[in-house]
């Protein structure tokens, strides 16, 4: 059964794209649920007239998205935490401080597109994180957690 994506889905595909599912997953969960709708001879027509419209706004927020990947490479984060006397962190540092600190330097961007290169980071140091800004653009920003 060919669908038609009305919304980003993990593992499955983006928003717009066709593609292919089973019968069953397709008519009893996507398309009910709203995330899908069949991809008929007449939606594919609108389908296609609806992306080529898009095409130059897509475009444009491809390097908007750019651009901003090219500043985030260069900024340099400090996050301060609370450390015992041999370097330890009470606590950790995660996703939410990173985004509160690149609030702070001018970029607005949401905590669930931030991962770390370590899960849980409890020591003092240089670590590492990658921000998805759009689609398949990411941005690699380098940190530093010190002692408060």
């Amino acid at each position: 059964m060919e669908i038609i994506l009305l919304q980003d889905l993990t593992n499955l595909g983006h928003k717009d794209d066709v593609i292919k599912v089973r019968n069953g997953y397709g008519r009893n969960y996507l398309i009910p649920q709203g995330f899908a709708m069949l991809a008929t001879e007449s939606a594919k027509k609108m389908h296609a007239e609806n992306m080529r419209q898009r095409a130059h706004k897509e475009q444009k927020k491809r390097s908007d998205a750019l651009a901003i990947a090219a500043k985030l490479g260069t900024v340099e984060l400090k996050i301060g935490a609370k450390t015992s006397t041999t370097g330890k962190i009470f606590g950790s540092v995660n996703t939410l401080q990173i985004a509160e600190a690149l609030i702070e330097k001018g970029f607005d961007v949401d905590r669930k597109n931030i991962t770390m290169s370590e899960n849980a980071i409890k020591e003092i140091g240089t670590f590492k994180a990658t921000v998805k800004i759009y689609k398949d653009i990411k941005a690699e920003i380098n940190f530093e957690v010190y002692s408060e």
